[in-house]
């Protein structure tokens, strides 16, 4: 019995060299200012989460209608879960349809299917489709902000608090581009998203006497090689705003601008935050997405093991041009894993070093949700165990 409980503890050294450190966010480069026009800015590379550059990333700002990458957020994971599919019908209210601002012009009563919709919040920025996503989801809008406020908890998003689904001027809406960040990087694991966000013109409606020409408000799609999302956002509070991403070479970055004069100087200082990432850094890929890194037992479980993974691509990030060594990847996962067990949450992590000094962290996640056994199921294990024990 001592061994099996000797060997939930799981924690595995290993070293694998780079030259250069992972670099951590108080180790990006104060000297360079690549946003001096922003109000706030951060740049991330996005399987690590190493943060390459940030400017007042900390700051609580309007975040406009970047607030929809959480929407889109709560759209994919429903759509992950199975309770919502891509052809699936969405009725729009009259609510929905009365939204200002930027629209896909949705009348009271009209449906268009999900993947429609996710295609008018992201190339559009609609705000009537979000909030018709958001009644489809949450039943009501304020039921889905609860949502979009509880998952920005569970993310660590400590500076962020939303009051609405599609980022229209609210009292006590905010956010910051350390959390814009972070929500971003969870998007993109999911990616069917950027088969959306990298849009640049398409139809809605296509089938109708009235179909509506979608052009993509992220101009980058189009004039950066690389580009294929996120999200923009405008208002007159938050001026010119912007999560983008970009991906070369298997490296991914995500770059966040807020508080931009106008829409030249937001797309080039965000031009210039993903030039020096991708001239001055590259990856060394580890894990893949889904990809078992360690197995657990699962104490009064159905299934008594499960496989810890991450919910994204690992990759170890270095300058371009420096030989590999003194890096380590460290895995640690928790002794002790009881059912119910949803996939949603945290069993362990990869941890990413230089000189035994933490640089990043990768969350690990159980592959699949493991359901409490009956006690049926466990005094049928355990007779079972004493069987093999007394015979032993």
């Amino acid at each position: 019995m001592k061994s099996r409980y000797r060997s939930l503890v799981c924690t595995i050294l290993c070293f694998v060299f780079f030259s250069s450190p992972v670099l951590a966010a108080s180790e990006a480069a104060p000297e360079l200012n690549m946003a001096p026009k922003a109000t706030s800015a951060i740049l991330m590379e996005m399987d690590s989460g190493t943060v390459l550059y940030e400017k007042n990333s900390h700051q609580k700002l309007p975040p406009a209608s970047i607030t929809k990458v959480m929407t889109l957020l709560l759209i994919m994971e429903a759509i992950d879960r199975g309770e919502l599919k891509l052809t699936d019908t969405v009725r729009t209210s009259e609510r929905a349809a009365s939204m200002g601002g930027s629209q896909i012009f949705l009348q009271a009563g009209e449906t268009m299917t999900v993947e429609d919709m996710i295609k008018g919040i992201a190339v559009a920025s609609g705000n009537d489709a979000s909030v018709a996503m958001a009644e489809h989801i949450g039943g009501t809008e304020e039921a889905f902000v609860a949502k979009m406020n509880q998952r920005a908890k569970q993310l660590g998003m400590k500076n962020t608090h939303f009051v609405n689904s599609n980022g229209l001027p609210a009292p006590d809406h905010y956010s910051t581009a350390h959390d814009i960040a972070i929500m971003s990087r969870e998007l993109l694991k999911y990616e069917l998203i950027t088969k959306y966000t990298g849009i640049y013109q398409d139809y809605l409606r296509k089938e109708s006497n009235n179909p509506f020409w979608l052009v993509n408000t992220n101009r980058l799609v189009r004039f950066y090689e690389g580009v294929d999302g996120l999200k923009t956002g405008y208002t007159s509070q938050a001026k010119y705003c912007l999560s983008a991403t970009a991906k070369r070479n298997n490296m991914r970055v995500i770059a966040v601008v807020l508080g931009e004069p106008d829409t030249k100087t937001r797309n080039s200082e965000v031009t210039a935050m993903f030039n020096y990432a991708f001239n001055h850094y590259q990856v060394y890929p580890i894990y893949k997405k889904g990809e078992p890194v360690k197995q657990l037992s699962v104490d009064k479980g159905r299934e008594p093991l499960v496989n810890a993974v991450t919910s994204q691509d690992v990759s170890l990030l270095t300058k371009r041009g420096e030989k590999p060594e003194m890096f380590t990847r460290e895995v640690v996962v928790k002794s002790f894993v009881q059912a119910p067990l949803k996939k949603e949450e945290v069993i362990g992590h990869i941890f990413i070093k230089k000189d035994g000094v933490e640089v990043a962290r990768i969350d690990l996640h159980p592959e699949k949700t493991i359901q409490q056994a009956s006690l049926w199921e466990i005094l049928k294990r355990t007779s079972k165990q004493i069987l093999i024990h007394y015979h032993s």
